[in-house]
């Protein structure tokens, strides 16, 4: 989609195994607090669904960003927000109703418009985020839970439960589950928001915003229609 060739690629990524017959030539690094990238080095770096894992996002796009060659391209995709609503819903009220209390299940995930935002934090130019929500169907909570282990997506918050939990926690999460996110077939229902982020080295031969006031056409000509007066 992107029409430009890239000659020195670098994939950011937690599953390297997955890339290495994807991206020819391309080289492929671990998602490390500090990433293994040179300076100046890449005309595009892939930040592969491993930020919403980051324990500074920030800093990982700054440092993808360091290593872009003027003009370069960032590319990162990553889970957002709206990830396993129904399975967080479902656990927070089953636990307050078995225990009484509330401990860190799911961790938090950023929103599309905070992704945005973080783009122009490390300084990048023309950013721009987006989202594509994908809806996966289980026979039961543990099926899911088997699936999100096999991801490598399960559970690992610093304050997260030391000890096993409650078998009655998961028969209410399950009940409730089924009661509020049930399909028609029988199967539940569990979302996952993917959140893709692109943002480019600023270089000169990049497309500037104009001076506000500088338009030489009324938009009311461009739009082909009559410009009216509001009221007062």
């Amino acid at each position: 989609m992107v029409n430009k060739t890239f000659k020195a690629p670098v994939v950011v990524t937690p599953f390297p195994h997955i890339w290495e017959d994807l991206l020819t030539g391309a080289r492929i690094i671990r998602d490390e607090d500090v990433l293994d990238l040179t300076p100046g080095g890449h005309d595009l770096v892939i930040h592969a669904m491993a930020l919403h894992w980051a324990n500074d996002p920030v800093g990982q796009l700054i440092q993808c960003h360091r290593a872009l060659k003027p003009d370069g391209l960032l590319l990162a995709a990553c889970l957002g927000g709206d990830t396993l609503q129904e399975l967080r819903a479902a656990l927070s009220q089953a636990e307050i109703e078995e225990t009484g209390g509330l401990s860190p299940r799911i961790a938090p995930m950023a929103e599309l418009r905070d992704l945005g935002a973080l783009l122009q934090r490390a300084g990048l130019a023309l950013p721009v985020a987006d989202k594509a929500s994908l809806s996966a169907e289980y026979r039961d909570l543990i099926h899911l839970m088997h699936d999100l282990r096999a991801m490598g997506e399960t559970n690992a918050l610093t304050d997260r439960l030391k000890h096993p939990t409650r078998r009655t926690v998961f028969d209410k999460a399950q009940d409730i589950y089924a009661a509020h996110f049930k399909t028609p077939e029988g199967r539940l229902t569990a979302t996952y928001e993917l959140i893709c982020l692109t943002g480019w080295a600023p270089d000169d031969s990049q497309p500037k915003p104009l001076r506000p006031g500088s338009a030489q056409m009324r938009l009311a000509d461009a739009l082909g229609t009559d410009e009216g007066k509001l009221p007062d």
